[in-house]
C-alpha cells in the first residue's frame, strides 16, 4: 500500500463548522467555505450554522453546495452556533473556522496530524490578521487578540497551551460532548462582543476534567482573518479590552482565579513589559508614543473590565451561579 495513503488513513475524520449570522458577510462566508472545500486531505463534513437569520439560511440552502446548512438550534450567538455544529456533525474531530476567515493550503492536515497522539484532545492554529486598510501605526502586535488573531508572545513553534484563538481551533468531538460544549453566556452575539472567552472557559473545563490532556498550538495550521476598518479605531480597541476583562471575571467565577488568570499575569509581566521597553527604546519611531499609550490603555481597560465584572454579575443569574466545570444541563451538547 502507498505509504502516503496509509498515513492519511490514520488521520481521524474531520468536520469543519463555520457559524454565520448576517448576509452582509455573504462573500466572506463563501470564501471561508471555499477555502475548506479545496483542502487536502478534504474535510469529511462542512457545516454552516446560520444564527437565527431566515434570509441567510434560505440563501445558503439555495446557493451553496457541498455544505450541510443548518439553523442554530440553541441560544442566539456564537457559542450556541458552535454547539449546534457539534450536535449535527458525526466526525471524530470538529474544527471551527470563523465566517470572515480563510484557511491556508494544508490547514486540515496540519490540524489533524497531532491527533495521532491520544493525549491530544485539541489542536489550534495560527490566525494571521488581514488588515483591509493596513495595520494602524499605533496598534501593538501584542494586542492582536483584540481583532481575533494570534498575537506576539504566543509560542512560535508547536507547543501545549491553555486555550486557543476561537477563529482557528479543533477538538475531539467526544471531548466536546463530555465537557458539555461551549457556555453560551459567553459567545459573541452578531457583531456585539457582549461577552467573550467561551474558548478559554471550554479549554479550562477540558483541563479540569483531565489534567493529562494536551491542547496543542500548531502555528503551521494557518488561517487568514479579515480585519475591517471598523476594528482599527481606538474606541473599538478600548471597548474590546474592557469586554475581555468582564469576560475573564466570569471565567474566574466559574473556573477559579488561578486557572483563569495564570496566562494573563505572565502576559503582562513578560510580553507587555518587553513591548513597553522596546517602544521606549525606539521612542523616535513614528507612532511609538501612541503604541505605548495603547499598551498601557489596553491593560488598563482590561483591568477595569475585570474589576467591574468581579463586582457586578455578567449575564444571567444562572450563568453567574454555575459551578466550575459543570455545564448547565439544558445547554449541554446532545449526541
Amino acid at each position: 500500500m502507498n505509504s502516503a495513503l496509509s498515513a492519511e488513513r490514520t488521520l481521524p475524520t474531520l468536520a469543519v463548522v463555520i457559524c454565520a449570522y448576517t448576509l452582509d458577510r455573504w462573500d466572506d462566508t463563501r470564501a471561508a467555505i471555499g477555502s475548506v472545500l479545496v483542502q487536502d486531505p478534504p474535510a469529511d463534513e462542512v457545516v454552516l450554522v446560520v444564527d437565527h437569520n431566515q434570509d441567510l439560511l434560505e440563501r445558503a440552502e439555495r446557493e451553496l453546495s457541498g455544505v450541510h446548512v443548518v439553523a442554530n438550534q440553541r441560544r442566539r450567538g456564537l457559542s450556541g452556533g458552535r454547539n449546534t455544529g457539534v450536535s449535527v456533525s458525526r466526525s471524530e474531530v470538529v474544527a471551527f473556522l470563523d465566517d470572515d476567515a480563510t484557511a491556508e493550503t494544508g490547514w486540515t492536515g496540519r490540524l489533524l496530524a497531532p491527533y495521532r497522539d491520544p493525549r491530544v484532545v485539541g489542536v489550534g492554529g495560527f490566525v494571521r490578521p488581514w488588515w483591509l486598510t493596513g495595520r494602524p501605526v499605533w496598534f501593538p502586535p501584542e494586542f492582536d487578540w483584540v481583532v481575533g488573531c494570534s498575537y506576539r508572545g504566543q509560542p512560535r513553534h508547536a507547543a501545549p497551551v491553555r486555550n486557543f484563538i476561537g477563529a482557528n481551533m479543533s477538538f475531539r468531538r467526544s471531548e466536546l460532548i463530555a465537557v458539555g460544549g461551549f457556555f453560551d453566556a459567553f459567545g459573541r452575539v452578531g457583531s456585539r462582543p457582549v461577552a467573550s472567552c467561551d474558548e478559554t472557559d471550554f479549554c479550562l473545563r477540558l483541563a479540569a476534567r483531565d489534567p493529562e490532556a494536551v491542547l496543542l498550538y500548531e502555528p503551521a495550521a494557518e488561517i487568514r482573518h479579515r480585519v475591517p476598518e471598523s476594528r482599527t479605531s481606538w474606541a473599538y480597541f478600548r471597548n474590546r479590552c474592557y469586554i475581555e476583562g468582564l469576560s475573564k471575571a466570569l471565567v474566574a467565577r466559574r473556573c477559579g482565579r488561578g486557572p483563569a488568570l495564570a496566562n494573563e499575569r505572565a502576559y503582562v509581566r513578560s510580553t507587555i513589559s518587553r513591548a513597553l521597553a522596546r517602544n521606549v527604546s525606539r521612542i523616535r519611531r513614528p507612532g511609538a508614543l501612541r503604541t505605548i499609550g495603547a499598551l498601557a490603555g489596553g491593560v488598563g481597560a482590561t483591568v477595569a473590565g475585570y474589576i467591574v465584572g468581579s463586582i457586578r454579575p455578567l449575564g444571567s443569574e444562572t450563568a453567574a451561579g454555575s459551578r466550575p466545570g459543570v455545564a448547565t444541563p439544558t445547554r449541554a451538547v446532545r449526541t
